[in-house]
């Protein structure tokens, strides 16, 4: 296993439509565990939602968030980004069409929220190394 690729080496992988899990504080402490769509653009992950949504209110009451990116098929490449998220609302909505627009063509949301989460911890991993050649 191959550990703590630079980014650039995985970024076919993250162009690809996989689905994210996204982890924001519930007000008890608990962990939620989001299904997400994202992009990985200028250094960070966008991921789109609604303003109303549950992510939204956790993320305004405790920022910390994890975003998973984890392949189901060999080499299983991955990546994890542990960090401070922000909420950006100006152009969400413009964000949420291009990250849909990537895995289909979903409803529009005209309140759309930008959850954006830059490495402030960085993990990242494949197998290919373990392949046979």
């Amino acid at each position: 296993m191959r550990h703590d690729l630079p980014i650039d080496e995985l970024m076919g992988f993250l162009e690809r439509p996989n689905v994210g899990t996204l982890a924001t504080f519930r007000p008890d402490g608990g962990v939620l565990l989001s299904p997400v769509w994202y992009e990985w653009r200028d250094g960070g992950f966008n991921v789109g939602t609604g303003e109303d949504d549950v992510k939204v209110r956790h993320l305004t009451r405790d920022p910390r968030a994890t975003l998973v990116v984890a392949e189901q098929t060999l080499p299983y490449a991955g990546v994890e980004v542990r960090g401070t998220a922000r909420l950006i609302r100006e152009g969400g909505r413009e964000v949420a069409r291009r990250i849909a627009a990537r895995y289909s063509e979903g409803p529009d949301s005209e309140d759309s929220v930008v959850i954006r989460l830059e490495p402030g911890a960085l993990r990242t991993w494949d197998f290919a190394d373990d392949q046979e050649s």
